[in-house]
């Protein structure tokens, strides 16, 4: 009779214990083949054999194979006396496989049969945490540390869970904690490095995120978090550097594909964005996180119902995302003109989560506030708690105590808030505010009356480039001329700066250009722009900082109409200081700042003034609009060539988006309160009017 391989063992040549140890003795050996074999052999004489299971889900999901490590994993938890490690491991599995409720099912379990197991409290804590539970999953991640004080990864996740709840001071005493304990801790260094990110500490952040990539190359979440502090620092290009590093070795990483779409979405590749988002959603069914920002990447995209249905599958979706998602749903329906769902989902969020500095800064905008309001005295204590420690929720909530102290019309506590939240938000990036009124200098010179008729272009009218500087009416012109049924408002496309940003050394590289390169130019804009029309016979770019192109447009675009938008020169900065712009506009942050750059573009633009043709390019002062609308409204549809539509006067009942810092303001009937306001606030402008040339109050 022939012998049996003894890698083939059968329950007549092995007890089941015996092949249990050879399977287990196979497995730490690395010997995987042999260690299924023995396993294999073991349930085909019992069937259900919790520990055979178990071992094969340990091998399969050491393999990649989680679908099937959680089949037989969830099959040995069936057995009566599954022990808690076995629930451990399954709340683990599930937890990867974004199945957070069985997973919180399983982690309990594992905790109640054994409750002084540290790894299964540290289970719990994770899912807990990823599930939103915060105060709970503290609550597990701090019995770790008790259990077991130098488990250095407990105390990593205690941080992130700390992170999470705004307590920044608690979690960066977790991660130092992990750090002291095992310095080479690459994890906790891309966590401290996040952190050390929300602080506005960006190069310690980019230091320790560094760091972390040196000491191991496939920590994946250092390269997010190095991204990250590049978005901070508004390098978009390096960041997405990083992130393309990290999808090249680790396609289907989910954060790195989320982090890839926000990064692309501020980049405007609004495609890539989408398809990015997408693979996320894809790859992470389950994640709150990458359903809102596929629902972020579809908003940009213009796609609306789309967006609103991502942001609604988010929010119900377990996860740490839930309220952003809420909160960036609220703040599309207010973009869409749906206000009074927007204020009602503002107030649901703020009353599960009064911390929420997001939903504070939706619920401000739409609202006008008055002296005493209770909800001035909310926004005041989560300043004065130490509530709200991340730099970007302190900056925001600053910008809205400004604005809501502004309504109410105690001018000094606004001024204390708008100057605190300009303060920190200037000393986020460098900005040379002489040498860019050097370089608009340059423009002028560069755009003489002999280069502006040197060439012919493309042909094509479409185009109405709506520009001033930011808040000077801008977005009441393009509202105005969208109401009419032959004009498409676009909003701020960033397609000239991008043609421009091609060309190299500008204004130079406009001067050397040939009649072929401008004609190309021109009809690269309109390639992208056109499909916009919706076969309308004008199409509006409403990008305020084309007023440094005006000149370019006239040389690739001749017959596109330019309408530049002025107002009052003080009250439009401090417009410009009293809002915390979503796009760079690093010249508002600081009043003297503000008034040098004002004078550059006043500059600037007297030059157009004087250069550009007057049956293409046009001023419209935002008092004018105020004092006689139909007047300068009959004025600019009759610049665009069009006849009259009555529809222009009702500008504030059109529904179209409106993404623009002023989207409340055009969803109402044009009034006069803005006009002159900087009067009333002199004293606090002091710097501004200063730099303005305006020695005293006019």
């Amino acid at each position: 009779m022939a012998r049996k391989p003894a890698s083939s063992p059968s329950s007549d040549d092995l007890g089941i214990d015996e092949a249990l140890q050879r399977a287990q003795a196979h497995w730490n050996a690395g010997q995987a083949d042999q260690a299924e074999l023995f396993c294999q052999r073991i349930l085909a004489v019992w069937p259900g054999h919790a520990d055979a299971l178990h071992l094969l889900g340990i091998m399969a999901h050491a393999y990649g194979n989680l679908d099937l490590a959680l089949q037989h994993v969830r099959q040995a938890c069936l057995a009566p006396r599954a022990p808690a490690l076995y629930f451990s491991n399954l709340a683990e599995m599930c937890r990867q496989r974004g199945l957070l409720d069985e997973g919180e099912q399983a982690g309990r379990r594992a905790v109640a049969l054994e409750p002084g197991q540290a790894v299964a409290w540290n289970n719990l804590g994770i899912i807990l945490q990823e599930a939103g539970k915060l105060e709970e999953s503290a609550v597990c991640l701090e019995r770790v540390v008790a259990l077991q004080p130098d488990y250095a990864e407990a105390h990593n996740n205690l941080g992130n869970t700390y992170k999470l709840m705004g307590r920044l001071d608690k979690a960066a005493a977790r991660y130092e904690h992990a750090l002291a304990l095992v310095p080479d801790y690459a994890e906790a260094r891309s966590n401290f490095a996040h952190l050390l990110c929300d602080l506005g500490r960006l190069d310690e952040a980019a230091e320790q995120a560094r760091r972390a990539i040196d000491i191991n190359p496939r920590c994946a979440d250092a390269y997010v978090n190095l991204a990250g502090v590049e978005m901070g620092r508004h390098r978009h290009a390096e960041a997405l550097r990083w992130l393309d590093s990290l999808l090249t070795s680790m396609p289907g990483h989910g954060n790195g594909l989320i982090a890839r779409s926000k990064c692309l979405r501020r980049l405007d590749r609004i495609e890539e964005a989408l398809d990015s988002a997408r693979q996320a959603a894809a790859t992470a069914p389950y994640s709150a996180e990458a359903h809102n920002v596929l629902g972020q990447a579809l908003q940009a995209a213009g796609r609306f119902d789309e967006a609103l249905a991502c942001f609604d599958k988010a929010a119900r979706l377990p996860g740490t995302a839930m309220g952003t998602a809420a909160v960036n749903r609220a703040d599309l329906l207010a973009e869409i003109g749906r206000g009074a769902e927007a204020a009602a989902v503002y107030q649901q969020v703020l009353a599960a989560d009064p911390g929420n500095v997001s939903a504070w800064a939706g619920r401000v905008d739409q609202k006008d506030y008055a002296a005493g309001d209770p909800e001035i005295a909310q926004m005041e204590a989560l300043l004065a708690t130490g509530a709200v420690q991340g730099l970007d929720e302190r900056i925001n909530l600053h910008f809205s105590l400004g604005k809501a102290y502004m309504d109410a019309g105690d001018g000094p506590r606004a001024f204390h808030h708008l100057g605190e939240g300009n303060r920190l938000k200037r000393a986020t990036f460098t900005f040379d505010v002489e040498a860019t009124g050097r370089w608009m200098a340059e423009i002028a010179e560069t755009f003489t009356p002999a280069l502006l008729g040197k060439f012919k272009g493309a042909s094509s009218d479409l185009p109405v480039f709506v520009l001033g500087m930011p808040r000077s009416g801008t977005t009441l012109v393009e509202q105005i001329l969208a109401s009419h049924p032959q004009v498409h408002g676009a909003g701020e496309l960033r397609v000239l700066q991008s043609l421009v940003s091609g060309m190299g050394n500008y204004p130079a590289a406009a001067a050397q250009m040939t009649p072929d390169e401008a004609a190309r130019l021109g009809e690269a804009y309109l390639a992208q722009v056109a499909p916009l029309a919706r076969g309308r016979r004008h199409v509006i770019d409403k990008m305020p900082a084309n007023f440094m192109h005006a000149g370019l447009i006239r040389l690739i675009l001749p017959n596109a109409r330019i309408i530049h938008c002025r107002r009052d020169p003080v009250d439009t900065c401090l417009s410009c200081y009293t809002k915390l712009f979503a796009a760079e506009q690093r010249f508002a942050y600081d009043l003297a700042e503000l008034g040098a750059f004002h004078r550059a573009y006043d500059a600037l633009t007297a030059h157009w003034r004087a250069v550009l043709p007057q049956d293409r390019y046009m001023e419209v002062e935002y008092e004018a609009v105020v004092d006689d609308l139909e007047g300068q409204a009959r004025r600019m549809v009759d610049f665009l060539g069009l006849p009259w539509d009555e529809s222009c006067l009702s500008f504030h009942r059109t529904t179209r988006p409106v993404r623009t810092a002023s989207l409340h303001q055009v969803r109402r009937p044009i009034y006069a309160t803005s006009a002159g306001r900087w009067r009333g606030h002199a004293d606090h402008l002091q710097p501004l009017l200063r730099a303005l040339g305006l020695a005293s109050p006019r």
